[in-house]
């Protein structure tokens, strides 16, 4: 999801900390390439050990090394530009009563667009409902940058939208779509369930 634009809580700044804010900036790096780029999150005994180590507050730690864990929700978001074409895929995988379609891929200049539908009988198996309710992440290839941009519905559909960047090829055949699903908000805690769809294109 899009981030809304972060503004500068405060107009003051003491630039007698501008190179510790420097160091602050080369370690986050450093820790980047040492790990390449998957430090995990480390376990609440370190934090609250370094919170007593350098007077610090615990929970303000915590935050900071959420943040540095889900870098990348902070990754800026393609909006697509200059639309080309509509490419259809007409592709369905029926799964635990559920229909997943993807019909087509809209496609621009600097990006591609999936639309994915859930639909299912809500008399005949209500719980999906619930499931519809979920969040998914898509999953192409490591090349690929794929984001949720939007997603809602009502008692038997739901929809989700994908901006994937860089587009996808418009010969896009033999490539496979993966939908996992999550029980809460992507970065808050990411709680995957056994759910996963694969469309192949």
């Amino acid at each position: 999801m899009e981030l809304l634009p972060f503004k500068r809580p405060t107009t003051h700044y003491d630039e007698r900390v501008n190179q510790i804010d420097e160091k602050i900036c080369e370690l986050i790096k450093q820790r980047k390439e040492i790990s390449n780029n998957n430090p995990g999150y480390p376990p609440f005994e370190y934090i609250s050990n370094w919170a007593e180590k350098f007077d610090l507050y615990e929970e303000q730690l915590k935050y900071v090394f959420k943040s540095l864990w889900n870098e990348k929700a902070y990754i800026p978001i393609v909006n697509p530009n200059g639309f080309r074409i509509n490419l259809p895929a007409l592709k369905i995988v029926e799964k635990d009563n559920c229909l997943y379609s993807v019909i087509f891929i809209r496609q621009y200049s600097n990006s591609s667009v999936i639309n994915i539908n859930i639909d299912w009988n809500e008399e005949r198996d209500p719980l999906n409902r619930q499931s519809a309710r979920n969040h998914f992440k898509l999953f192409i290839g490591e090349e690929y940058d794929c984001r949720m941009t939007s997603g809602g519905g009502g008692k038997d559909h739901y929809s989700y939208n994908f901006v994937v960047s860089p587009p996808l090829p418009d010969n896009f055949s033999g490539i496979d779509l993966i939908f996992k699903e999550y029980k809460t908000i992507i970065g808050e805690g990411e709680q995957p369930t056994s759910n996963e769809v694969v469309i192949h294109l």
